[in-house]
């Protein structure tokens, strides 16, 4: 049997403690092997039920026995660390967003190439069966022919002192939420998105986005409405619309493991209900990466450099700053020969 990749995790992050290490300790692909904070009390209390050990960030890159680093941190952090873990030798499992820019992740991407490690950020939910259950009912023609797709991802507001809060750390909507439903949106109508218009909401206080909209377009024109939020209450959902009929998926992003997918069909008066399995996709997504791992595959590739450059374009459109929105088909050509570099 093939050993499990030995984790490093670079930061004590509510999503750390409260999903990934307990799924990495019950994946029989990996295990978590260490926990790095700047407060060693606070790795400790983190690492203590999982039997691993408490250290720093530079130590945790700089051991051999660590094979592959989870950085949970703030997303305006990620580009940093995860560089630091790719020039250590180590394979990168990252929470989304990559990072805040296109370039950035190009580069990031470019580099985890050039040295054959894997590189692979974690939007769990493309890795839960019923999106690959949905993708075959369109493609089969159960809702004819698709004209538009629309998705929704809110939730309540965090408390004062959340990292969401702080531009600095790269709070906001955009890249907290948003990453769900333009990341739905590539899944099911490709590359070629572009975007025709956006708006961000600024809270008075703390000077970032907390909720937003965005009209995008396919080149054949299937539009996509998207709508995100951190002060809302909570959605998770989305809809393809066809000319026979819809599909409505609730509990899209986020299920339990438990959760059976509620997935609805609608043809005029007919309205069908797929029995489809729970899945718990916090393990899927190790399992992938573990797989990603012995490969030695970027896996991020091109979903994760076009969902960069999207929520730059639904950013650059929802401030109004004046610049042109993204063109798909010569920006995917540049973002290829980047990556390939």
């Amino acid at each position: 049997m093939t050993e499990p990749v030995r984790i490093g995790v670079l930061g004590c992050a509510d999503i750390a403690r409260r999903r990934m290490l307990p799924a990495m300790a019950a994946s029989p692909h990996v295990r978590p092997a260490a926990v790095a904070a700047r407060d060693p009390r606070r790795a400790e209390e983190t690492a203590r039920p999982y039997g691993c050990r408490a250290t720093g960030y530079p130590e945790l890159l700089a051991d051999p026995e660590i094979d592959a680093v989870y950085v949970p941190l703030p997303a305006a952090l990620h580009a940093r660390w995860v560089e630091a873990a790719l020039r250590a030798g180590k394979h990168v499992l990252a929470e989304k967003p990559l990072t805040t820019g296109r370039d950035r992740t190009a580069a990031l991407l470019s580099l985890a190439r050039a040295r054959g490690l894997a590189l692979m950020e974690n939007v769990m939910f493309v890795h839960h069966g019923q999106h690959r259950a949905v993708g075959e009912l369109v493609r089969g023609g159960a809702i004819g022919e698709l004209r538009s797709f629309r998705a929704e991802f809110t939730v309540p507001a965090r408390p004062e002192g959340d990292i969401r809060h702080s531009p600095e750390l790269g709070g906001g909507a955009l890249w907290d939420t948003a990453v769900y439903p333009v990341r739905a949106a590539l899944h099911f109508l490709g590359h070629e998105l572009s975007v025709l218009g956006a708006h961000l909401e600024t809270h008075p206080r703390h000077g970032v986005d907390v909720s937003g909209a965005a009209l995008l377009r396919t080149p054949g024109g299937v539009t996509a409405q998207l709508l995100f939020g951190l002060d809302h209450g909570y959605r998770s959902c989305y809809e393809l619309v066809g000319s026979r009929g819809r599909i409505r998926v609730d509990r899209a992003f986020t299920p339990g493991p438990d959760q059976a997918p509620a997935v609805l069909v609608e043809r005029g008066t007919e309205r069908e209900e797929p029995r489809l399995p729970p899945e718990d996709q916090v393990a899927r997504t190790l399992d992938a990466f573990a797989a990603a791992v012995r490969a030695g595959e970027v896996v991020a590739g091109p979903e994760c450099l076009r969902e960069a450059e999207l929520l730059e374009a639904v950013r650059a459109a929802g401030s109004g700053v004046n610049q042109p929105v993204v063109s798909a088909p010569l920006k995917m050509m540049a973002a290829n020969r980047e990556v390939d570099r």
